[in-house]
């Protein structure tokens, strides 16, 4: 039986991967009485006096909504918000798993900017924060930003911001194990979506210099035609000699590559192409842009991926439980670039200098460590940039 039967086959049993259970017991009138009516009156009246007591007199302060619309899902495509459901399942479960954090599904009927907006703001008032889950681009960049600014809650997209934590992390690694450094090397990222978009920003914000972009219509260049809004802000920003060209003419003479794009599309000739010992993430899932076999032959000297089946695997996992449990410890009103950048240099420094080496540049997605040191790490920089509350 393969995976995916064994899972399907899985799931049939399961019924769904997270259910809800009561943290206080209810077998007496009394418990009756102080859990639910008419005790429950008192908690109510404090909240309507100061909102903030929502956070410490009900679940709010460890409960975080994942939504999404269900038009990117995990590599399936646009398949709709129920079919998007097991993996919101997912998604709350590795919460709990890895950071004891309370998460619920929320997959919602609706591709319209505004709706999602508005579905999601509304609820706000129940969760400590918002995680949004597999909404394609462009449109989840301008639901997030709007988010952003509605909700007094973090808003966090983790198809960007957590693939972005994890990839910048291992670029850390791997550096010290190539023996170069950030500000002397050449990044190529293949993908200009919401994932490679969040990993370029997040990037330059951690001390990258030289980046180009590169889509299926070639290299990004300021003033493209094929530009969406997104994309034409990070091309002001990067292929800072304005080359055009196709992603081979971008390899060549680079350092790194980073993909989260489509499967096979790196040669082994383009690999050759690229500067000594270079790094190569070939991220697409579940078939990267290059089997790290044939990356190695021609000549890579790190390569990670997204699968778990190889070594040096990139995965989100590594960041958004421990980004969430940090943010809701210290009861953030955001998750900034300050804490984003804590968490890759945490999540880095799990693997100590000792321990580096080529197939081994970040820990195992499943290490325990890595929710509480993540976590400690965010609301420390969320403390330093003043958006804690506590």
């Amino acid at each position: 039986m393969t995976i995916r039967e064994k899972s399907l086959q899985l799931h049939e049993q399961w019924h769904g991967k997270i259910e809800v259970t009561s943290r206080v017991s209810i077998e007496t009138t009394e418990d009756l009485s102080l859990a639910y009516t008419p005790g429950v009156a008192e908690p109510c009246l404090a909240i309507q006096k100061d909102y903030e007591k929502s956070f410490s007199l009900t679940r709010r302060s460890n409960l975080v909504a994942v939504i999404t619309d269900g038009t990117a899902v995990l590599g399936l495509g646009d398949i709709g918000p129920e079919a998007g459901m097991p993996v919101m399942e997912g998604k709350c479960a590795l919460f709990k798993e890895f950071a004891d954090v309370d998460a619920f599904p929320l997959c919602v009927r609706s591709k319209d900017v505004d709706e999602i907006v508005d579905t999601v703001y509304r609820i706000s008032g129940s969760f400590g924060g918002i995680n949004l889950e597999d909404i394609s681009a462009p449109r989840c960049f301008e639901i997030e930003r709007r988010l952003k600014e509605l909700c007094d809650i973090p808003v966090f997209h983790d198809d960007q911001h957590g693939t972005a934590i994890v990839v910048a992390a291992a670029l850390l690694n791997a550096l010290k194990v190539v023996g170069k450094t950030k500000e002397q090397i050449r990044v190529v990222i293949n993908g200009a979506g919401s994932a490679g978009i969040a990993i370029a920003k997040h990037l330059l914000q951690i001390g990258i210099q030289d980046l180009t972009m590169v889509d299926r219509f070639g290299i990004l260049y300021d003033g493209a035609p094929e530009n969406n809004e997104a994309q034409q802000e990070l091309a002001q920003r990067t292929n800072l000699s304005q080359k055009h060209g196709t992603l081979a003419d971008a390899l060549k003479g680079a350092d790194v590559f980073i993909g989260v794009s489509a499967p096979n599309i790196v040669t082994e000739d383009m690999i050759k192409s690229m500067a000594s010992d270079p790094i190569v993430f070939p991220m697409a899932n579940p078939t990267p842009e290059i089997m790290p076999d044939l990356a190695k032959k021609a000549g890579a000297r790190v390569v990670g991926t997204g699968r778990s089946d190889f070594p040096n695997q990139i995965n989100n996992v590594m960041a958004f439980p421990g980004v969430f449990r940090g943010a809701l410890d210290c009861r953030a009103k955001d998750i900034n670039e300050e804490m984003k950048m804590a968490a890759s240099v945490a999540l880095a420094g799990l693997v100590k200098e000792e321990e580096l080496n080529e197939e081994h540049i970040l820990p195992l997605a499943t290490d325990k460590r890595i929710g509480k040191v993540v976590a400690e790490a965010v609301a420390e920089a969320a403390r330093r940039s003043g958006v804690a509350r506590i």
